[in-house]
């Protein structure tokens, strides 16, 4: 099997040449027109790569880098692209045994997904929360779903591999970086930037978080259910629980920085508990696709990262 790598080298060769065959129909159709009219010494039949305007034109996209840099930007909006794909996988949105989308239904469950994709090659997240944390805390986290799915498509033998290739070209340290980075005042996450960019600010994956984003968990809106609050409100409390035998431990190494640390961040999430999350969790908030991301959202106020732009969200 070949490796992720040489897959996206693959497609950006063939882009390149779709784009030149464009360029070339383009500029035979500027021809045939001026010399229809007679006017071929006056116009210009020339079109620039550069006004090529397919979508994976390198050209078109990034019109002043260099065809090195070009290279590069393509490859990396390739593993972006893929990320996104594979989280629609993660939720049942899309199938990799199936083409087109599979759910995208309110309330849409599991059931239905098998219902159409009864032997899944890749299965998705079962109770439609996906937790995005600094670390391996949970086995259905974001990291270690798309781990799997890297494996899932292709292959064990080019893994690490391809895991590597991934880490490059998105230009992170680590894998986990790209889904979420915190520090000491606040959470990013490059995977959910470009999630809401993508999306035009109207994203249908929603991000839980705390305040400082220690606490982070990804939902898909249109399998959400009243109770799917509550699911997330039961992550966080297991996640407390785990920080808090981390701090006992921290405390009777003597790692007494690594203690303060798990306390500050212990008090940020009970306050998200307390204050906000189970409140939310108590109201069993309906939603109604029809009504669109913009008045569902607001809905569930501080509890979900404020997205600028969209107003009344977390504001």
């Amino acid at each position: 099997m070949k490796t992720l790598e040489q897959i996206v080298a693959q497609h950006r060769e063939e882009w390149k040449q779709r784009s030149l065959e464009q360029q070339r129909l383009e500029i035979e159709n500027n021809e045939a027109v001026a010399k229809l009219y007679g006017l071929e010494d006056e116009i210009d039949s020339y079109v620039p790569l550069e006004r090529v305007s397919l979508t994976n034109n390198s050209a078109f996209s990034w019109p002043d880098k260099t065809p090195e840099e070009r290279d590069a930007a393509f490859d990396q909006s390739s593993i972006v692209d893929l990320i996104s794909y594979s989280v629609g996988c993660m939720f049942g949105r899309y199938s990799l045994d199936s083409p087109g989308l599979i759910l995208a239904d309110q309330g849409a469950t599991l059931a239905d997904y098998l219902a159409k994709v009864p032997n899944p090659t890749f299965m998705p997240d079962e109770d439609n929360v996906i937790p995005m944390l600094d670390g391996d805390w949970f086995a259905d986290d974001i990291v270690e779903r798309f781990r799997l799915f890297l494996r899932t498509v292709f292959g064990e033998e080019n893994f690490e591999a391809n895991l590597r290739y991934v880490i490059e070209t998105l230009g992170v340290k680590t894998l986990r970086d790209y889904f979420v980075k915190t520090t000491k005042r606040k959470m990013s996450s490059a995977f959910y930037d470009d999630h809401v960019q993508r999306y035009k600010k109207r994203p249908i994956y929603w991000l839980f978080s705390s305040p400082k984003g220690s606490f982070n968990a990804l939902i898909y809106m249109h399998r959400y259910v009243p109770s799917t609050v509550s699911v997330v409100l039961r992550y966080l409390r297991e996640y407390i629980t785990k920080l808090e035998t981390h701090r006992e431990q921290a405390e009777r190494s003597g790692d007494a920085k690594e203690a303060d640390r798990i306390r500050a961040i212990l008090v940020e999430l009970s306050d998200y508990e307390r204050e906000i999350l189970y409140p939310k969790a108590t109201e069993n908030i309906e939603i109604d696709l029809d009504d669109g991301v913009r008045l569902n959202y607001p809905k569930f106020g501080a509890a979900l990262i404020t997205i600028k732009g969209l107003k009344g969200s977390g504001d």
